[in-house]
């Protein structure tokens, strides 16, 4: 049941709100479907989850679902991550400098995790 993995997940997991990316595997074989795609979808909206219909067998929507949990894992780090190792004045991809970021995470008095 995946309300009981996600309180399970919630609960154990390394900080407050895990990454989280359903999948609803074996879309291959939909005449055997227990759950509706709808419903899935539904559930993961409700948990503010990103959903993906996948397929082991012929590898449908794989790549997009690991692809979205490394980019919600890495955009994790990226609010994380101190960066005071960052030498002064050097402009960061996201255009803040070592200087900015340091003086946002004191403002906030912690990080986005």
């Amino acid at each position: 049941n995946v309300r009981n993995w996600i309180s399970q997940l919630q609960m154990h997991a390394y900080c407050e709100n895990p990454d989280i990316v359903l999948c609803g595997n074996k879309s291959d074989l939909e005449d055997q479907r227990v759950v509706k795609e709808e419903e899935a979808r539904e559930l993961a909206e409700k948990y503010g989850i990103p959903y993906f219909e996948t397929s082991a067998a012929n590898g449908a929507n794989i790549s997009q679902a690991i692809e979205m949990l490394l980019d919600l894992i890495m955009k994790r780090m990226e609010r994380c991550v101190d960066k005071s190792w960052i030498p002064e004045g050097v402009v960061r991809s996201n255009g803040h400098t070592s200087a900015d970021q340091l003086s946002e995470q004191k403002e906030k008095g912690a990080c986005g995790c």
